[in-house]
């Protein structure tokens, strides 16, 4: 027989070296139709009843049925969105479990299921058949050969240093990479991307999303795109616009070659909302297949969404076959794709309960008891925009979060405003005020200055105002709030003085960013100066906007490669800088993990952290061990030099300036204890203590 029952235990398209087995969840569907379509996806050429219902999943077996066969799924039912369903069997719909996507979406009302223009979406119901625009799942042949040299870095958390960047963006201007490789995975791993990574010394890169995505019809009509990646149609595939031809292996391979070099790669992931958007948004996959189970729905009027993510849709993740379907994503990237960790969008959304955020979810027990995801990195984007929906601090031990308390701080000291050490020095020291609970460790705190929403580090000291008129909202959308600093100048300018300024507060950020305690997270271009023109929300410029432009790298003023590589050198050598343990200030037995010390090198008091206006912190980090050597940090974001004294300890005669961002080149200069010196304005210093 050509056609059996299959199993329901794997969901999606199996291929087994036989033939593929389909199994497809929905809980109130009356009917689940397969479609295979020719090589092309242009041609229907044969429609399938799934024969087989077993606990809401619908499944059959093909034994003629081979990788690289396009297909899709039309799923009947009620419509009826007054009690929460979309049925509409003339949609073709994405499996939710495609492996590899053939085909982009081609926008028309056909997408609908309703009838557009009609005065309301809940009585109308659209009849067009939307395949010829729809993209198709392709079954795939998951075998894969790494290699015997293929090792996963395992980098531990101590060590790791962030990279976040953009597939195409990071490699599309860069001209030492091969034209054919710009823009796409395989740009990733050219060698001069990892030689510019191990330059750096960063240990891991993030990447913006790359699960299959659609382009929202009005950015499309903008002639805009979705750019940035967040509107997922697809958890299991990786977006085919970045590959030339077979975007699964063209992504693994890049894995394979990025582990070679010892650099992790993380995942952006949203598993928050999909792309369907709000109740009059298209019906291209889980709205067809099963709106009630997928989606959070107004209780009292399940016409409409729950949106805490401000993208029309929420997806739920307390139904255990919508919470099966992320688990099963995220073990799939890291089994089938060798993934070494993941950044979650909008993470207090995964872990919503009916009364909102709930610390033992199900979807945080999940992942809590999974072995497979027990063996990477996990970082929570620890917000969404529902009520109650800020939750820095508040997620588990196993997770890290991002700190964006790091971010506004240091933003604001370095932007000229005073009375703020107190909160530095917690920032500077892994924010043991947020995350020193529950057994958690400093690597919790994700420390960033720049990401890829918001300004970039060049944009941060050229732009007091956002500059978004290019995204067609009248400047309207992207955050008012930057606590930035022009320097005097909005935008680019021919002063030299201002010039040497903004690039002074940029090196003091990202000193400030690698001396800190925590896991730091460096945005990608920030090291060459990469502007966005005051764009604070280029998530639709696929452009020189949106781009890394790398025009000032091998600069000697601009291009700070070398610098970030020099502090993260000095991250590694020391150690107290890495370390897991959170600080206590002086023991009984004379020794500590740190001491804030005045100007005149005196343990500070309450009254000094009141001191009006201040805009000085020196602090010295205590060895871990015997035989390794303090370091004592300074920090002046005063607009003048402001003297001080260097720290008396016995063991210690001098102390050697191992940083001073005012200098270009790193000069080692022995200065005694005790003596008298200065902190040139805004500036961070750095010294080591030697005998």
């Amino acid at each position: 027989m050509r056609l059996t029952g299959g199993t329901s235990s794997r969901l999606g398209a199996s291929w087994d070296g036989r033939g593929t087995n389909f199994a497809l969840f929905s809980a109130n569907a009356e009917k689940v139709e397969l479609c295979l379509f020719d090589s092309q996806g242009r041609r229907e050429l044969e429609r399938i009843e799934l024969p087989e219902r077993t606990e809401d999943v619908w499944h059959g077996y093909l034994n003629d049925v081979s990788p690289g066969q396009l297909y899709g799924y039309r799923v009947y039912g009620p419509y009826a969105p007054e009690r929460g369903h979309r049925f509409n069997s003339n949609k073709l719909l994405l499996d939710p479990y495609a492996k590899r996507i053939a085909g982009r979406l081609v926008w028309s009302d056909a997408h609908f299921a309703y009838r557009t223009g009609s005065a309301r979406e809940d009585l109308s119901f659209d009849r067009r058949d939307n395949a010829r625009g729809m993209p198709k799942a392709v079954v795939v042949d998951e075998t894969f050969n790494w290699g015997r040299r293929e090792i996963r870095p395992n980098t531990p958390w101590e060590d790791t240093i962030i990279y976040e960047a953009h597939v195409k963006g990071l490699t599309q201007k860069r001209e030492d990479v091969a034209p054919n490789l710009r823009g796409t995975y395989g740009g990733l791993s050219s060698p001069a991307m990892i030689n510019h990574l191990k330059r750096l010394g960063v240990t891991s890169i993030e990447l913006l999303p790359i699960h299959g995505l659609i382009d929202d019809r009005i950015l499309v009509e903008k002639k805009l795109a979705n750019y940035w990646g967040y509107n997922t149609l697809a958890f299991f595939a990786p977006e085919p616009r970045y590959a030339q031809d077979n975007a699964l292996d063209s992504f693994r391979t890049t894995v394979a070659r990025l582990h070679d070099a010892g650099i992790e790669v993380m995942l952006d992931v949203v598993y928050n909302h999909t792309a369907e958007g709000n109740q009059l948004g298209p019906t291209l996959s889980f709205r067809g297949i099963d709106n009630a189970s997928y989606y959070w729905l107004k209780p009292d009027n399940p016409r409409y969404y729950d949106d805490f993510t401000g993208c029309g849709n929420s997806v739920r993740l307390t139904h255990p076959r919508v919470l099966q379907m992320v688990m099963d994503s995220l073990r799939y990237w890291v089994e089938v794709c060798h993934v070494d960790g993941f950044r979650f969008d909008l993470a207090t959304t995964l872990a919503r309960g009916p009364n909102g955020y709930e610390r033992n979810a199900s979807f945080l027990t999940a992942v809590r008891q999974d072995p497979v995801l027990a063996t990477v990195k996990l970082v929570a984007e620890p917000w969404d925009l529902g009520l109650g929906g800020y939750q820095v601090g508040a997620f588990p031990s196993q997770w890290s979060e991002w700190n964006d308390r790091y971010r506004s701080a240091m933003r604001r000291y370095w932007s000229g405003e005073g009375s703020l050490i107190g909160d530095i020095s917690s920032r500077m020291t892994a924010s043991s005020d947020l995350f020193n609970h529950d057994n958690r460790a400093t690597r919790a705190s994700i420390n960033h200055i720049t990401v890829h929403d918001g300004f970039t580090l060049m944009d941060l000291f050229s732009y007091n105002q956002k500059h978004n008129e290019a995204n067609g909202e009248d400047n309207r959308d992207g955050s008012n709030d930057n606590h930035s600093n022009n320097c005097g100048v909005e935008g680019p300018t021919d002063d030299p003085d201002i010039i040497a300024l903004r690039r002074q507060l940029r090196k003091n950020q990202l000193a400030c960013l690698l001396l800190a305690q925590g896991t730091p997270l460096l945005l990608a271009g920030d090291e060459v100066g990469n502007s966005q023109n005051g764009n604070n929300n280029a998530y639709c410029q696929d452009n020189e906007v949106g781009w890394v432009n790398w025009d000032n790298f091998g600069d000697e003023t601009e291009d700070f490669t070398d610098f970030i590589g020099y502090l993260t050198g000095l991250r590694r050598r020391f150690r107290q800088l890495r370390s897991q343990r959170w600080l206590a200030g002086r023991r009984a037995d004379g020794s500590y993990g740190v001491l804030w010390l005045t100007p005149a090198a005196e343990e500070m008091k309450e009254s000094d952290w009141n001191f009006p206006e201040g805009r000085f912190l020196s602090y010295v980090l205590g060895p871990m061990e015997p035989g390794q050597a303090p370091i004592f940090i300074v920090l002046n974001a005063a607009p003048e030099e402001i003297a001080f004294k260097m720290p008396v300890m016995t063991e210690y005669r001098n102390w050697r300036q191992v940083l001073n961002t005012t200098e270009n080149k790193q000069m080692p200069v022995d200065i005694a204890s005790g003596a008298d010196t200065k902190a040139p304005p805004r500036s961070v210093l750095a010294f080591a203590g030697s005998a």
